[in-house]
């Protein structure tokens, strides 16, 4: 069961419609940063709220979030294969173009070998989706390009 009341849509940091680069340093990979793109719109916000909302209810028992000003804070305990992960994060907004966060999560016991995790996340809009994107087009650091929303519903 969820603890805490789920954030109504409106609640949420909105993002600027159109193509996001995302650069995620993580503790994993301390010498190597990962760069991603997306195209987003509105719908794909909606879609990934909605989704994340459900998960979060199905595995975590506890799940708070906040947006102060423009700061969004999560805090959340969940558990993963006999993992139970507790998980802290703050995303900053810069306007609608722009976003830095930072999160960090422990494991107990370890998941896959690791306990703890942390991660920084730079997100800004650079622009238009390239023509013959459609919203919610991913294209991983390794180039390959998923439609999340695809990924959302279980089609390939």
């Amino acid at each position: 069961m969820l603890a805490a009341p789920v954030l109504a849509a409106s609640d949420y940091p909105k993002l600027k419609p159109g193509l996001w680069e995302m650069t995620t340093a993580s503790s994993r990979t301390p010498d190597a940063k990962s760069k991603s793109t997306l195209c987003l719109d509105a719908s794909i916000q909606q879609d990934v709220i909605r989704m994340s909302s459900g998960m979060m209810a199905s595995m975590c028992s506890k799940s708070e979030m906040k947006m102060v000003g423009n700061r969004f804070s999560a805090e959340a305990v969940c558990n993963f294969g006999g993992s139970t992960m507790k998980s802290k994060s703050v995303m900053t907004m810069s306007g609608d173009t722009a976003y830095h966060t930072e999160a960090e999560a422990t494991f107990d016991p370890p998941l896959g070998g690791q306990a703890t995790s942390k991660s920084v996340i730079d997100g800004r809009y650079v622009g238009a989706c390239k023509p013959g994107q459609k919203p919610g087009d991913l294209t991983t650091p390794s180039g390959q390009t998923i439609n999340i929303r695809n990924v959302m519903s279980g089609k390939k």
